[in-house]
């Protein structure tokens, strides 16, 4: 199984790839985290890629593994990323 890219090994493949240095390949991809993190929100997309959607969790009723015991779940807020379908279908090959 083939390892999964770090973020150094990205930064060297697009500045090999692009007209950009390390430094700024580095740059736009710090400046791309804080501006998904600060938009997660309300929803955050890169087209072609997928989003950043904010979901509420409702309430359930889980069980502890140990003991059996029915337990109460709260209710929380949680961030998901959808896969966008061109992505979807490339890669599983629909």
């Amino acid at each position: 199984m083939a390892k999964m890219m770090t973020k150094a090994a990205i930064i060297v493949y697009l500045a090999q790839k692009s007209e950009l240095s390390k430094k700024q390949v580095k740059m736009v991809l710090d400046t791309l985290m804080t501006l998904a993190t600060k938009e997660a929100k309300t929803g955050f997309v890169l087209p072609g890629f997928g989003r950043l959607v904010l979901v509420h969790r409702k309430a359930r009723m889980g069980r502890n593994p140990q003991t059996g015991e029915p337990i109460k779940i709260p209710a929380k807020r949680v961030l998901r990323f959808r896969v966008a379908k061109t992505l979807k279908d490339a890669v599983l090959g629909k």
